[in-house]
């Protein structure tokens, strides 16, 4: 099974940006759909968040309406990794950011799910 690992968190202002990162720890991370979650930490109860999916060979991509616009995911397969450009950050978009894999994008989060990366957007 893949193993995922983000990176890439951190605090920053509103309107701000930060990218963030997902390697898969095996080659064969490059054939699976990647995808983009989170939580927001007032929430841990309830069910994470989609954010983004994108497809093996990254000629699809798909976002939630929240983040249309203002966020890119794109993948690196040589480099087996997964990015989420996040620009002109609000608040609202703290949160764990989760990456997770899948055998096609309808079904991320089917195989393996990384250990998360924190996003703290201030006011």
């Amino acid at each position: 099974q893949v193993q995922l690992v983000e990176s890439g968190g951190g605090s920053v202002q509103a309107g701000g940006s930060l990218r963030l990162s997902c390697t898969a720890s095996l080659r064969t991370g490059s054939i699976y759909a990647m995808g983009w979650f989170r939580q927001a930490p007032e929430a841990p109860g309830k069910e994470r968040e989609f954010v983004a999916v994108i497809n093996s060979d990254g000629s699809y991509t798909y976002y939630a309406d929240s983040v249309k616009g203002r966020f890119t995911i794109s993948r690196d397969n040589g480099k087996n990794t997964v990015y989420l450009e996040m620009n002109s950050l609000k608040p609202w978009d703290s949160a764990v950011y989760y990456c997770a894999s899948g055998p096609d994008v309808r079904s991320v989060g089917h195989n393996s799910w990384g250990q998360g990366t924190q996003v703290i957007v201030s006011a």
